[in-house]
């Protein structure tokens, strides 16, 4: 499947609203973009849309068990698709919005196959970028969301021109707003009692020790 590729460029500190709001459209279309985050540029698409959730698959040559995030506006939107108790609730206050993703039991709200098929957990977090702060807003619902790593690198993309130049024609829209770093999200279980750092990234873990 070939698609028409555009690149947006927005002000990464100050990101013009009728520019993310061309990104947004196009996720409320079908499609799947490329946008910038407080660790690393990850790729997204609407909630639940089972397409554009398998073209990302194909495009990372990930299967039906990898954990897709849902990327959140804040800590309300969290509650609605994780059953979040208060001890929860209070390192998820202390943590967000930051560079971390927090595996946590799934609602009726999340699809089943965006849950973890053993455990239906379902990955969240709320960035400290406004980039996707402002998608998320013009959006009006979490965006679906996984890493930036293509297939055989070891790092996740992070410079525009690069990605223009791996997924030109593959998905919809770059969302442009400069380079934004290697590190991925650190990822925190608490779905199962106590905190459990799965994957060290940018997040510093020492709330959770």
């Amino acid at each position: 499947m070939t698609v028409m590729t555009e690149r947006v460029e927005v002000h990464p500190k100050n990101p013009q609203r009728r520019l993310v709001a061309v990104a947004a459209a196009a996720v409320r279309a079908g499609g799947v973009i490329a946008y910038p985050t407080d660790s690393c540029y990850a790729l997204g698409c609407a909630l639940g849309d089972k397409d554009a959730m398998e073209r990302i698959g194909r495009l990372r040559d990930i299967d039906r068990r990898h954990h897709f995030t849902l990327v959140c506006r804040d800590l309300s939107e969290i509650a609605r698709y994780a059953r979040v108790e208060n001890w929860q609730y209070r390192l998820l206050k202390a943590c967000t919005p930051g560079p971390y993703t927090f595996l946590l039991p799934a609602t009726k709200e999340v699809p089943r196959r965006l849950q973890n098929e053993k455990r239906r957990t379902i990955g969240l977090r709320v960035p400290d970028h406004p980039v996707p702060l402002m998608l998320l807003e013009e959006l009006g619902e979490p965006l679906m969301s996984s890493t930036l790593i293509l297939p055989g690198d070891e790092y996740p993309l992070t410079d525009a021109d690069e990605i223009e130049a791996r997924l030109a024609g593959r998905i919809e829209i770059i969302l442009d707003g400069g380079n934004c770093g290697l590190d991925p999200t650190t990822v925190v279980d608490l779905a199962d009692g106590a905190p459990s750092v799965i994957r060290v990234g940018k997040g510093d873990t020492s709330p959770f020790r």
